[in-house]
């Protein structure tokens, strides 16, 4: 096993809701609601859920873009949040990020020589001195793109093309983890594939580890080591690809994987589907105990009381990490989804 490089404790991050003249705080959106997880190096580790869950909000907690409400970050055994600026600055030579949208991601008045380049600019030392150029050349190579093309603008790029720009940036200083907020979500399905083989091949070559953030659990499969599961700001699941995939243990999970599309329609009628009831609670006024229990076809006088704990279950085998108090009578559910 290699070493933990990042390690979340209890992270939360809750934004004021404001009313009135007077601008009084009346309430919380628990945007990330008590996170916790490590990453090893070289390791993927997905983070999956709805859209407003909380993924993207954890992603910028990571790269301490936001300030968290509460919680701790570790970084190399090094408490992130305790840092000045000068040693931040420092700690995100090693944290770098891959934005969603390489439409707004890229600066427009830029070349992507300029763009490229820029974490240069703040870490001048990351390259000899008069090697700037040929590093951002090296760069493009990387990530598939051709140097003869380092002096055009983002405007002349497709939009997968742009996305590699964007991690080409993310890697300019060799950094050990590498945070990739739905970076192919806006991209089509055959471009989302190259893009990803170009993620596992600087994973292998450079040693990365990534932070995937995503919704579609099919390109999570395809990249991560381990998925993490959110709903309503908290990890509910988390476990290997295989785990996850094959042996999910909590009701939304089941219910995430049900909605997966099956490509060949000769296995379609093989799966049952779980239809949710209701709508996702705000998460300005999340329900008590189990967030889920609301839509949860399991959910019994507990669920709406105590919040499970994401633990093991020893008394189970096969099982991992799961926050549902029926994580036996969840698995038989999962047995015969996978069967009718």
């Amino acid at each position: 096993m290699s070493e933990v490089i990042l390690r979340a404790e209890g992270l939360k991050k809750y934004y004021p809701i404001r009313s009135g003249v007077l601008r009084r705080t009346v309430g919380h959106v628990r945007a990330v609601d008590g996170v916790s997880f490590e990453l090893r190096a070289g390791e993927t580790l997905g983070v999956v859920g709805e859209s407003g869950c909380g993924k993207s909000s954890l992603g910028r907690l990571l790269m301490r873009l936001e300030e968290p409400t509460e919680g701790v970050l570790h970084f190399d055994g090094v408490n992130v949040y305790e840092q000045n600026r000068r040693d931040m600055r420092r700690i995100r030579r090693d944290i770098q990020i891959v934005f969603q949208d390489p439409y707004t991601s890229l600066n427009p008045r830029k070349t992507v020589a300029d763009i490229i380049g820029e974490p240069f600019e703040i870490h001048p030392d990351a390259v000899p001195k008069g090697g700037r150029s040929a590093r951002v050349r090296e760069l493009m190579e990387m990530v598939g793109l051709s140097p003869e093309h380092v002096n055009r603008y983002p405007h002349q790029f497709s939009g997968g093309q742009r996305q590699r720009i964007g991690i080409a940036r993310g890697i300019a200083l060799n950094p050990k983890v590498l945070v990739c907020d739905e970076p192919v979500s806006a991209l089509d399905v055959s471009v989302q594939a190259q893009v990803i083989n170009v993620m596992d091949k600087l994973q292998d070559e450079l040693g990365l580890a990534y932070v995937f953030i995503a919704h579609d659990l099919s390109v999570v499969r395809h990249i991560s080591d381990r998925v993490a599961v959110m709903y309503l700001g908290k990890i509910v699941e988390v476990g290997t690809d295989e785990e996850i995939y094959e042996r999910p243990t909590h009701p939304y999970t089941q219910a995430l994987l049900s909605a997966v599309p099956v490509p060949d329609p000769s296995l379609r009628g093989s799966r049952g589907q779980i239809k949710l009831e209701g709508d996702v609670p705000s998460p300005a006024d999340p329900p008590p105990g189990c967030n889920f229990h609301t839509r949860c076809w399991l959910a019994q006088s507990i669920c709406s009381r105590d919040e499970p704990e994401l633990i093991e279950r020893p008394d189970l085998s096969g099982t991992h990490p799961s926050a549902c108090h029926f994580v036996e009578e969840s698995m038989m559910t999962s047995t015969r989804t996978h069967t009718e």
